[in-house]
């Protein structure tokens, strides 16, 4: 019996190393796809990085284009607030002009209206509005200066 025992644990051990050498042979087939794997992953990492690196320089020009637009549109808004400020007082200044011609008008009417009877005219069907009149009154003013010759 000693002699079948020895056999039994001879073949035991054949058979322990038989599914070691297959166990050994599928580590080795995975760590070739690992290896596989791995080239491959560098390759897309070196990619990431030559992609990192182009954004990175694309938002340093994106960077200096907004400083470049925000100190222009700065400058740009300074300069419209002082045009309308501008505008603001030539306006007020031609409301002033206005005032005055209309105050002009207004006392010349009654001096030529007894200098000088003028011809009739057709009694106005309507009330004109104010800023008619007013236009009207300083073209009779203006043609008035004219022929006596005081207007350019």
């Amino acid at each position: 019996m000693s002699h079948s025992l020895g056999i039994v644990i001879e073949s035991l051990v054949a058979v322990l190393l038989m599914v070691t050498i297959a166990y050994c042979m599928l580590l080795n087939k995975r760590l070739q796809r690992l290896k596989a794997d791995e080239h491959s992953l560098k390759a897309t990492i070196g990619e990431l990085i030559t992609a990192t690196e182009i954004a990175e320089r694309a938002i340093g020009g994106l960077k200096l284009t907004v400083r470049d637009v925000n100190e222009n549109l700065g400058a740009k808004l300074t300069a419209a607030t002082a045009m309308s400020e501008q505008l603001r007082k030539q306006l007020g200044e031609c409301d002033n002009v206005v005032r005055r011609l209309s105050r002009i008008t207004s006392a010349a009417r009654p001096s030529t209206a007894a200098a000088e009877p003028e011809p009739a005219s057709p009694p106005m069907p309507a009330p004109v509005s104010q800023a008619k009149a007013l236009a009207a009154a300083a073209q009779a003013f203006s043609e008035r200066k004219r022929s006596n010759g005081l207007a350019a």
